[in-house]
């Protein structure tokens, strides 16, 4: 994890911290995952340092290296197609994914506008991620408060 350990922190933070790992550990094919609150703030990620691919491991250039790379491109991707639904009366967004020639990219809401981002190899398998991110999405969205958003954003900030 790119947060500071667990010393400290909440056992909701803590747990949250475990799923993310369990998250990344499990799922065959998955590079990096972001938690991104709804003002686009990273709250969790996976650490950047998993990533298979050369390509991938020599992007390391942010203030957090690839975190913050996916953090950003999920927010952004979460207002896009939050947009796109308004405009064309759809209902919320549930989930967005994008398939790449050398990856695959999905964005999945959580609660209050937080947002799971998933970067994946291009043949993982859609609907394992798929299914797994909603197990995250399900055991993360009621414990997500206030209080552990602004925690988790404290740990990702005093870890630079």
């Amino acid at each position: 994890m790119t947060a500071t350990g667990t010393f400290g922190l909440s056992s909701e933070a803590r747990n949250l911290q475990w799923l993310l790992g369990n998250l990344v550990e499990e799922v065959p094919g998955v590079h990096s995952v972001a938690v991104v609150s709804s003002d686009g703030l990273l709250l969790l990620s996976s650490d950047p340092g998993r990533s298979a691919t050369p390509a991938a491991a020599a992007h390391r250039d942010g203030p957090r290296g690839s975190s913050a790379d996916l953090a950003t491109i999920v927010s952004g991707i979460g207002s896009l197609t939050i947009g796109a639904a308004g405009l064309m009366n759809g209902g919320g967004v549930k989930q967005t994914m994008v398939a790449m020639e050398e990856g695959s990219l999905f964005v999945m809401s959580i609660s209050d506008g937080s947002l799971l981002g998933v970067h994946a190899t291009p043949d993982c398998d859609m609907s394992v991620v798929a299914y797994h991110m909603a197990l995250f999405v399900g055991r993360a969205g009621h414990v997500l408060t206030p209080e552990v958003r602004s925690e988790l954003r404290k740990s990702m900030e005093s870890g630079l």
